[in-house]
């Protein structure tokens, strides 16, 4: 630890423990093993084969063994494929999400017998440069939700285009020379929204339908929740039509054809 002459003390952090050791240009002794046992077969099948085959099988085994791209090395990705082959031959069932029909009926949808869904979406917000109080604040305030909170809610965090309308200067009659830098500046809004994503949060509460007021009760939750995560500072929306049918597909609820 130490302190910089006119700024605050500086803590060194230590190396890392769990870093892999390299031994010469293997990234790790069982790779210098594995090229020793290519190195080993090839000797072994150069006697009763021509001579010269030894070299490539040597030059095969060495960039399998010292060339790792993304960190895994060929043959572990042949290994892996083979292996998740031979399983789908075996029978294995495919690794797909079963998608469940829902039949949307005004702000919720109706899954299955008696199962009711509303989903609120909520915007993103900056935290990063909120002072360390108010993040400490708003930390307590999301722990306590989350603690109670039912169990029947589900989150799901993604990423969207920002839409480049609401930034888009209006259009107005002007000169030709002032539409054509109109046009140039909406090409380059639209450009940078596209090129930049903003956060959107879904949120799922699910409910029995099986009693008088669960539709009720449903409602009761979502406006709380919606109240609470807007104390957090984040913009709510109740869901509904179209835009309740598209969220549910994120979730993998299928919208039953006819509903709106």
């Amino acid at each position: 630890m130490g302190a910089a002459p006119d700024g605050p003390p500086l803590v060194a952090l230590p190396e890392r423990l769990d870093r892999r050791l390299r031994l010469g240009p293997f990234a790790s002794a069982r790779d210098a093993l594995k090229f020793l046992c290519y190195a080993g077969a090839g000797a072994l099948v150069a006697p009763f084969t021509a001579p010269d085959l030894w070299l490539p099988i040597l030059a095969v085994g060495f960039v399998l063994s010292a060339w790792r791209p993304e960190g895994r090395a060929i043959d572990e990705r042949c290994a892996d494929f083979l292996a998740w082959k031979a399983r789908e031959l075996l029978g294995g069932r495919p690794m797909t999400r079963t998608r469940a029909v829902a039949h949307i009926r005004g702000n919720f949808l109706r899954i299955g017998p008696g199962q009711l869904v509303a989903i609120l979406r909520a915007d993103g917000a900056p935290f990063a440069y909120l002072p360390p109080t108010e993040l400490h604040r708003r930390f307590d305030l999301f722990r306590t939700l989350l603690r109670e909170m039912a169990s029947s809610v589900a989150f799901l965090v993604g990423a969207e285009p920002i839409p480049a309308t609401p930034v888009l200067p209006s259009r107005e009659t002007l000169s030709i020379e002032a539409r054509e830098a109109q046009i140039g500046y909406g090409e380059l809004v639209g450009l940078l929204c596209r090129r930049r994503s903003q956060r959107k949060v879904y949120v799922a509460l699910a409910t029995g339908g099986t009693a008088p007021d669960a539709v009720s009760r449903l409602d009761d939750r979502a406006r709380v929740l919606g109240e609470r995560l807007a104390g957090l500072g984040l913009r709510t929306v109740r869901l509904s039509g179209r835009a309740l049918r598209d969220a549910g597909g994120r979730f993998g609820w299928t919208a039953a054809p006819g509903s709106a």
